[in-house]
């Protein structure tokens, strides 16, 4: 029997710019996405790989989109099936679809940290050349980008209510310790641009202490 996840409504309000706090209803076809919003319109000029701030100018071979809550995971919650048969439940294509969850990473990274899970390591675990670290199933990110890693984690749980991949006090340590920099607030911009949503822990952080 499949699992029921319900949507909040709390912060499901229409803004006076015609943007939805809420959850993506623009798009439900996530190769499409990537294919023509992702790397076709959000990075059609290049930027920089979110975790190792790694420059680039086309996908390439080096570049794939990750998803800071990743699919395996949203695949879990669903109780949807397989990658085949999630690609069928119009929810889960949904959430799939939705670019504020949608990061640019190097393929190698991206295939390591597909299963784990956030925490903060400490010192007796070596940071890599990245900033990151790494044991067993638990990640660190690096310290500049662990707030955003937060309040995307903060919009998946309260948007779609999915489960934490994490303790929830320490995402809101790493949301407060890292606030929104010129850098997140752009592509979040360009993202609610595109999908027609915004992400209402980035445009006001200390909502995630309310979660």
């Amino acid at each position: 029997m499949k699992k029921i996840i319900s949507i909040p409504t709390t912060l499901s309000l229409i803004l006076s710019t015609g943007l939805v706090i809420g959850q993506n209803t623009r798009f439900s076809d996530p190769e499409t996405v990537v294919k023509d919003e992702f790397w076709g319109n959000l990075y059609s000029e290049g930027g920089t790989s979110f975790f190792c701030n790694t420059p680039f100018k086309t996908k390439g071979f080096m570049m794939t989109d990750g998803h800071i809550y990743p699919l395996a995971d949203i695949r879990t919650a669903l109780d949807c099936g397989t990658n085949s048969q999630c690609k069928q439940d119009n929810r889960y294509r949904q959430i799939a679809s939705d670019l504020h969850n949608m990061v640019p990473v190097r393929n190698r990274l991206e295939m390591r940290r597909r299963t784990a899970r956030y925490e903060n390591l400490g010192e007796t675990i070596a940071m890599d050349e990245c900033g990151i670290r790494e044991s067993h199933l638990f990640f660190e990110p690096p310290e500049r980008i662990k707030g955003d890693v937060a309040r995307t984690m903060a919009y998946m749980a309260d948007t779609y209510g999915l489960p934490w991949l994490g303790s929830p006090p320490v995402f809101k340590d790493w949301s407060r310790l890292d606030p929104p920099d010129d850098q997140e607030l752009t592509r979040h911009r360009r993202i609610a641009e595109i999908q027609g949503n915004e992400n209402p822990f980035v445009t006001n952080p200390d909502l995630i202490n309310r979660l």
